[in-house]
């Protein structure tokens, strides 16, 4: 184990920061996709003289490994034939559905603790980052306390709403992370309300993990065989993305505006929307096309004349965080409509980057698509300027900077504490 003395040396001297993520998930193996945006910012943080090391729940009893050149060390929790609590879906989606995963609760927890404590008092790491802090804060304010080091945790918003509308008893465990945490970050301005609402005294720096991007050349949609608009909805079908919405704003507008709809993505709602589609009388209009291929929805994000995010509220008080499929359509160049809900309004700025609607709101969103379609200039200048606002707020090259210039104060606000005493 290294002092911590040594530590310090060994850190300014080189010049590296080294951080240790905690996470719900990270890739199993070369290739796995999930968490991509994650691992993209791994791998721009090393550029930048930033070394990172993952702590992460084993999935099925895996073991600690090397992926991509990033060391993840991974906790084991349950026997390997139970241990999915989390990497298929979100753990608080996998606890709605199953609720007997609850009792893999404790174990997680304590696993995940003692690993992480294990892991910071080796005196390798410069600060512990926490991701989705209920129940990972709690790992990270053992790490803390006995391993000396700087804790960041940043929310994501969806495990706001699950605490206060399942778990309201565990503010109390929300606010000791919080308020024993050094620096606290919010993906976007609706997830750092979120927790100012349940933590009044929080201050959240906005980092949009999850969203930088990288603008695509631009070009003209490839034609498809007809003149109708052509409109697409990229997502998973699960009810806080509003698709239903968007299916009944396309039947109001068949009788005089010609649209089509390419729907891409899977989820437990498809059956459901494909036959209301149905009964409104569209299904020729609306094509459900299911998961694809990386290559296929860049087709699909080239093609399409204008790109439609309809989030609602769902009725489990669900809503989109951020949105960053907007900011996807966005760097092709695509005109945008979306629900002013969640963070949304962080992308689309009405007018200006794209065209807000109020949620659920079917007949206002079938006119936001038809000033579109009518009206190809304002669809023109939209695009373009919501291409540049995505570029410079949520390019990778903003993300990075806030990222490091955090990491190095917290650094070296640790240093200057460690040389006094």
């Amino acid at each position: 184990m290294l002092s911590k003395n040594a530590k310090i040396t060994r850190t300014w001297l080189d010049g590296q920061v080294r951080v240790l993520y905690v996470v719900s998930a990270y890739p199993r193996h070369p290739g796995d996709v999930i968490t991509p945006w994650l691992t993209e910012t791994i791998r721009r943080l090393r550029a930048e003289n930033v070394e990172v090391e993952v702590l992460a729940p084993a999935y099925r009893g895996s073991a600690s490994q090397v992926i991509d050149g990033v060391r993840v060390h991974r906790f084991r929790y349950a026997p390997a034939p139970i241990e999915s609590l989390t990497h298929d879906q979100t753990a608080p989606d996998r606890v709605r559905e199953r609720p007997i995963y609850l009792c893999l609760v404790p174990g997680y927890v304590l696993a995940g603790t003692l690993a992480a404590v294990r892991q910071v008092r080796t005196g390798q790491f410069d600060l512990i980052h926490v991701f989705w802090p209920i129940p990972h804060g709690l790992f990270g304010v053992a790490a803390r306390r006995l391993g000396g080091i700087p804790l960041v945790c940043t929310f994501f918003g969806v495990e706001l709403t699950w605490l206060r509308k399942q778990f309201p008893l565990l503010r109390t465990v929300l606010k000791r992370i919080v308020r024993e945490s050094d620096a606290v970050t919010a993906i976007s301005s609706y997830t750092a309300a979120q927790l100012q609402d349940q933590v009044p005294q929080t201050k959240p720096m906005v980092i949009p993990f999850g969203a930088a991007v990288e603008p695509h050349a631009l070009c003209a949609p490839e034609s498809p065989g007809d003149t109708a608009f052509q409109l697409l909805f990229v997502g998973r079908l699960v009810e806080r993305k509003g698709v239903r919405v968007l299916l009944d704003a396309v039947a109001d507008l068949r009788a005089t505006t010609s649209v089509r709809l390419n729907i891409v993505g899977d989820g437990p709602l498809r059956a459901e929307l494909e036959a209301h589609a149905g009964s409104l009388g569209i299904a020729d209009l609306v094509r459900f096309s299911g998961s694809v291929a990386r290559a296929d929805l860049e087709r699909s994000f080239a093609s399409c004349d204008a790109f439609v995010l309809p989030a609602v509220t769902d009725s489990k008080g669900d809503t989109e965080g951020l949105g960053v499929v907007l900011l996807e359509a966005m760097a092709y160049g695509k005109p945008v409509i979306a629900s002013a809900s969640g963070g949304i309004v962080d992308i689309v700025r009405d007018h200006e980057t794209g065209l807000l609607v109020p949620p659920g709101d079917a007949h206002a969103l079938g006119e936001a698509i038809r000033l579109y379609v009518h009206q190809p200039q304002l669809a023109s200048r939209l695009a373009l300027a919501g291409r540049a606002h995505a570029k410079h707020h949520f390019g990778w090259g903003e993300i990075i900077r806030r990222l490091t210039s955090l990491y190095a104060s917290l650094a070296s606000r640790q240093q200057r504490n460690d040389a006094e005493v």
